[in-house]
C-alpha cells in the first residue's frame, strides 16, 4: 500500500531532522493538540477532548523525558513540563478550558524561544 504523498512528506521530515529541529516539531505537536482538545470542549466532545489532552501530555512527557540534565535550565524545564501535565491532567478530569489555554500559552512561548535560539544558532529559518 502506497503512502499519502503529504504523510510520506511528514515521515521523511522527521527521520531527516536533527535533535533540535525534532525537538520543536515535539513542541508544534503538543500546541496542535492542545488546540484540538480546546476545540473539542467547546464543543462538548469530551471523549475527543480526552484523545487530544492525552496525546499533547505524551508528548510533554517525552520532551520532559529527554531533558539533558547537562544544562543548568534542565531543572526550570523540569519542574514546568511537570506543571504543564499535572495541570493537563485536571483539565482532562474537569474538562477546564482554562487549564488547557494557560498550559497552551506555556508551551507557545518555549516553542517560541526554542525557535529563536535555533536561528541565533543557525540550526533552522524554517518553522513558521
Amino acid at each position: 500500500m502506497t503512502a499519502h504523498p503529504y504523510q510520506a512528506y511528514k515521515q521523511n521530515a522527521v527521520f531527516t531532522a536533527g535533535p533540535a529541529q525534532l525537538t520543536l516539531m515535539l513542541f508544534d505537536g503538543a500546541l496542535r493538540h492542545l488546540s484540538w482538545a480546546q476545540e473539542a470542549m467547546a464543543n462538548r466532545d469530551a471523549q475527543r477532548a480526552h484523545g487530544a489532552l492525552c496525546r499533547a501530555q505524551e508528548i510533554i512527557a517525552h520532551l520532559r523525558n529527554n531533558l539533558d540534565g547537562h544544562y543548568p535550565i534542565s531543572r526550570q524545564l523540569d519542574a514546568l513540563y511537570e506543571f504543564c501535565l499535572r495541570r493537563l491532567v485536571e483539565a482532562n478530569v474537569r474538562k477546564d478550558e482554562t487549564a488547557v489555554q494557560e498550559v497552551t500559552e506555556l508551551i507557545g512561548d518555549l516553542r517560541g524561544a526554542w525557535r529563536d535560539a535555533l536561528v541565533r544558532a543557525g540550526g533552522d529559518s524554517h518553522g513558521g
